[in-house]
Order: C-alpha cells, then sequence, then structure tokens
C-alpha cells in the first residue's frame, strides 16, 4: 500500500512539473544564420585572386567541406515539387541571384560560371548534445545540414546550421532558441558560469562520438584573447564547424580567414508545432517572438506563462509591431498559424495536428525550410554586406597618412574600389521587393523593417558618395594647379617668345655654322631654356600670386612690386 501511494505521489508531482513546464512541441526546427567577413588572404603580389570556393575546391580531403549540387543542377530525379514551388515564389531578378543562369547560358564545366552565390556542405556532425543550464538533463538533437555561403564580388560568408528535435516542453525550446546561437559567451555569473548561452555543447558524429565541444566556461582563455587581439574569442565548438576557416585574429595557419560582422547572436528562425497553438498565452508568443528564453532566473526551465519578459508599455504593441497573424485563425489548410519577425528571428508556431502544417513536400515547413529561409537570408546578407563596406571605409580612413605619397595612393585605390564594389552591389544585391506572394511580400518586409536596410543602405551610400566626392575635388583640386603652373609658364614663355621671334628675328646667325657649332649652340640653348621652364614651374606658384596681384587694378604700382619681390621671398622663409 506504501509502495502504491509512493507511486502515485511520483506521478502526481510528474504530473505537476509537465503542467509547470508548459505545452509539448511536438516538432522543432532551428535554423541559424551567421554573418561573417572575409579577410583577404596574404599571398605574392601578382599572384592571381582566387575567390573562397576555389580555396576550398583545392583543399579537398583537407577540408570537410563539399560543393552543393544542387536541385537545379544536379540530377533532375532529385528535383522536387518543393523546388519548384521555392523556384516560383521569387521574382526573376531574384531568382538569378539564387540560382544563375539556365544550363544553356553556363560555361564549360558550369561550376565557375554566372551563378552569384555558392554553396558548400559537411556531412560529419550529425547531431548535437546540449545541455541549457547546469544540472539540466542533455537534449540531443539531430543535424539536418550545415552549409556555408558564399557570394560573387562580394566578401561575406554565411554559416548556417539547422537542427531538429521532437517532444520538447515549451521551456526547452524556448531556452534553446535563445541559448544555442551564440559565438561566444556575453560574461559569466559569480560562480563563473557562461550567461545567456549553453552550459554545455557537443557536436556528435554518425557513432555518437564527441568531435567538439563548448569551452565557454573557460572564462580566462576569452578574457586574456580580448585583452591581446582587441577581439572576441570565438567558441571552441563554432571554431571547429567553420574548419578550415580561422579567425582573422588567431594564430593559426589558413588560407580563408573570417571576422566577425554583426552580433555575437546568429539571427535564426524557428519553427514550432504544438497540439494547441491557442494555449500558448500573450507572454509566451512575446517570448518566443523576442528570443527572450523561458525567463524565472534559477528555475528558468519551468514554463512560467505569466511574467512578461520586458515592461507591459514597451510590449503593448508587440501584436502590430512583430506578427503576421494572416492565418491565425480556426480556418484553412494550416490553421491557428502564426508568425512572428523580430528582424533578428523569424519563428512560426502552428498546429501540429493539421497535416499541411507539417507537410515536408507542399505545406508550411516546406515553405519555412525553403521560401522563408531565403527572404530571411537575402536580408541579412545585404545587412551583412552593408555592414562589410561601412568597415572597409574606416580601414581605409584609418591607413590614410596625408604626407606619405604612397599612403595617398593606397588610399585613392581603396577607395575607388570600395565605390565600385558599392555599386556592383546595388545593381546585383540590392531590392525592395522579392516577391509578388503576399505572405512572403510582408515577412520580408517586416525582416526589412526591423533590421532597418533602407536606412542603412542610405547611410552607407552617402558615406561612399562622401568619400568618391572627395576623391573627385582633390583631382580636380590637382588639375586647377597644373593649369595654373602651366599658364604662368605659358605666359612667361610668351614674352621670350615674340622677343626672339619678331619679323623671323635670330639673333645668332648660324645658319651657315658647321654642324658641330650648330649642336653646341641648340645644346646650350635647350638646357638654359629646361632651367628656366623647370625654375618658372617651381615658382610657378609665386608667379601666379604677383599675375594677380598684376592684373588688380586697385593695387599700386608698388604694391605690384612687392609681389613680384615676394616670389624670392616666400623661398627664403
Amino acid at each position: 500500500m506504501t509502495r502504491t501511494l509512493t507511486d502515485t505521489a511520483a506521478a502526481d508531482h510528474a504530473a505537476a512539473f509537465e503542467a509547470a513546464a508548459g505545452p509539448t512541441v511536438k516538432h522543432l526546427r532551428q535554423v541559424l544564420l551567421w554573418p561573417l567577413r572575409l579577410m583577404p588572404a596574404p599571398g605574392p603580389s601578382g599572384a592571381s585572386h582566387r575567390t573562397p570556393w576555389q580555396v576550398l575546391r583545392e583543399l579537398g580531403d583537407a577540408s570537410p567541406w563539399r560543393e552543393v549540387v544542387d536541385e537545379f543542377t544536379g540530377d533532375k530525379a532529385s528535383f522536387h515539387e518543393r523546388h519548384y514551388n521555392e523556384f516560383v515564389t521569387f521574382l526573376p531578378y531574384v531568382q538569378r541571384f539564387l540560382y544563375g543562369d539556365g544550363r544553356a547560358r553556363r560555361g564549360a564545366g558550369g561550376r565557375d560560371a554566372d551563378a552569384p552565390m555558392r554553396v558548400f556542405r559537411r556531412h560529419d556532425v550529425h547531431r548535437v548534445r546540449v545541455v541549457a543550464r547546469p544540472g539540466d538533463a542533455p537534449v540531443t538533437l539531430d543535424i539536418v545540414h550545415v552549409d556555408l555561403y558564399f557570394f560573387y564580388d562580394v566578401d561575406v560568408v554565411l554559416l548556417n546550421v539547422e537542427v531538429a528535435a521532437k517532444d520538447l516542453s515549451l521551456a526547452q525550446a524556448q531556452e534553446q532558441l535563445y541559448r544555442f546561437g551564440r559565438g561566444y559567451p556575453a560574461g559569466w555569473d559569480a560562480n563563473g558560469q557562461a550567461l545567456h548561452t549553453m552550459a554545455s555543447v557537443e557536436w556528435l558524429g554518425a557513432s555518437g562520438e564527441v568531435l567538439a565541444s563548448s569551452d565557454a566556461q573557460q572564462r580566462d582563455a576569452f578574457l586574456a584573447h580580448v585583452a591581446e587581439h582587441r577581439a572576441p574569442r570565438i567558441a571552441a565548438h563554432w571554431a571547429f564547424m567553420l574548419k578550415p576557416l580561422v579567425t582573422d585574429h588567431s594564430d593559426e595557419p589558413g588560407a580563408l580567414r573570417y571576422r566577425q560582422i554583426e552580433y555575437y547572436r546568429m539571427p535564426l528562425m524557428g519553427y514550432l508545432a504544438l497540439d494547441d497553438p491557442r494555449a500558448l498565452s500573450r507572454n509566451d508568443f512575446i517570448r518566443l517572438g523576442l528570443v527572450t528564453g523561458a525567463g524565472g532566473g534559477d528555475n528558468a526551465g519551468l514554463h512560467d506563462g505569466s511574467a512578461l519578459p520586458y515592461a507591459a508599455d514597451h510590449l503593448a504593441d508587440f501584436e502590430q509591431r512583430f506578427c503576421y497573424d494572416r492565418f491565425w485563425a480556426n480556418a484553412g489548410a494550416a490553421p491557428n498559424t502564426r508568425y512572428l519577425c523580430s528582424g533578428h528571428a523569424l519563428i512560426v508556431v502552428g498546429d501540429a495536428r493539421a497535416e499541411y502544417y507539417g507537410c515536408r513536400d507542399r505545406g508550411v515547413l516546406a515553405q519555412f525550410r525553403h521560401q522563408h529561409f531565403l527572404l530571411f537570408m537575402i536580408a541579412h546578407f545585404q545587412k551583412a554586406a552593408l555592414l562589410m563596406s561601412s568597415d572597409r571605409l574606416v580601414e581605409a580612413l584609418k591607413g590614410l597618412d596625408v604626407g606619405d605619397a604612397a599612403s595617398v595612393r593606397r588610399f585613392k585605390r581603396l577607395i575607388r574600389s570600395s565605390f565600385e564594389g558599392f555599386l556592383r552591389f546595388t545593381h546585383r544585391y540590392w531590392f525592395h521587393e522579392v516577391s509578388e506572394q503576399a505572405q512572403v511580400r510582408a515577412l520580408f518586409h517586416l525582416c526589412s523593417q526591423h533590421l532597418g536596410l533602407d536606412p542603412l543602405y542610405d547611410e552607407v551610400k552617402e558615406r561612399v558618395a562622401d568619400m568618391n566626392g572627395y576623391l573627385d575635388a582633390d583631382s580636380l583640386r590637382r588639375q586647377a594647379n597644373t593649369v595654373v603652373r602651366l599658364t604662368v609658364v605659358t605666359i612667361l614663355g610668351l614674352i621670350g617668345t615674340v622677343t626672339t621671334g619678331f619679323l623671323g628675328m635670330n639673333l645668332l646667325a648660324e645658319a651657315e655654322a658647321s654642324m658641330t657649332r650648330k649642336l653646341v649652340v641648340f645644346g646650350i640653348v635647350f638646357v638654359v631654356t629646361t632651367v628656366l621652364t623647370f625654375y618658372t614651374m617651381a615658382k610657378s606658384k609665386g608667379l601666379s600670386d604677383f599675375l594677380d596681384a598684376l592684373s588688380d587694378e586697385r593695387l599700386s604700382v608698388w604694391m605690384k612690386l612687392k609681389a613680384l619681390a615676394g616670389v624670392w621671398r616666400r623661398s627664403s622663409e
């Protein structure tokens, strides 16, 4: 009887815990998208420039990355309806950006034709085991795929990681979304535990072996790296995932080097399938949409639907700003589907009982992994490219020394290159509309608005135009100075030319002289004329001021003579 009562109490406790943990997420998908800036690899001068994907190809077996031959360029049997739906979703100029030109337009081999985007994938990482907080039970998620996205003519690479899990509590799902995609810890608490990131992350191979694990708890290593390099240290498990790419501040050798370009929190997408999405409270949606985690301090593993993450006034217009509720109704193929977009995150929540919501070929899951992923990627690629352009301008100014002619020439080349690169980005990758489909169009506008793409573009455009305008003004100033100097030389040379050429007069009648004498006279005249011309050029600034004074009728003769004397006085001062 005692054992029965004990079992009943345990069951009641488990039920209470399950209720406290909130609704169950039947299916979770999390997609991370981390933009990084590729740094130019040092190489011998005159060496041909190699694209990053060419470098990865040449590494062969030394690299885990292999170029993806996608459904559009590979076997026709792998081209499914979901790929067709993905393609026709976008406008023609976006299609050319995403997929390149058709087969008939490709060059020999088809590998380095006009496709602006290249994708590489690694297959050695199969699962990831995470612990959200110290003492929590480990959660193992499947790795769907790990990709690198490269872009023609833009030194940006996007790391894309997609993971999947089933039957998680809402609190676990919230913590997974909140903590997983962080390049390094934001700090540590009084006990030395890393803040806001997973307590433990382990990449697992096909047999369950640990390939790499997080070192976020090693505070001293992160502090020492920032103190030495003035740059953050990438956590070990993310550094492993990017290999053979290495951080630019690392001492490790590597042909492909990168720098952080955005915030250390990776932009993310989340797909949550629940039995009853309507059971989620407004606070649950706020925590999901703004990716704030489960909350609750030390008891964050328990679901608390009553606590707001921020002040109520700050969240008063949450639905208007962050929610796309076109399908938030008890009707349609996928009822009660809600999209939440904050720019940093794009989350979709829906009913797991609706077949269309979980369909990977035609349903919401297929749209999430294809159309919605691509619009999210485009928005964040545009932001990363604009931030990179701004960084290049700052670096060009930092290396400018106006007293060093070589530095000035290098600065001009960098600014011209930045201006040309910005023009190519504008005409190849910058667009406000990606689709005429209402849902895709609305979600892209939400992403763009929250990311502030238009103000950022205008700011970078203005900076590039200012730099280019400065170079144009400097060139015009130099040309004007050259014209002034040539004008002074011409005016002074005109005196001698008219004097010696008056009525065809020859001061020295050497026409009948011997060839030797003619050559000697020619040489003397040539040397004297050259010296006088160079001397006039050297004094052209002062002579120009004298000519200005000479033409000013308001000045007296004495003042004009003083201006002439000032030509030589300047050189002695």
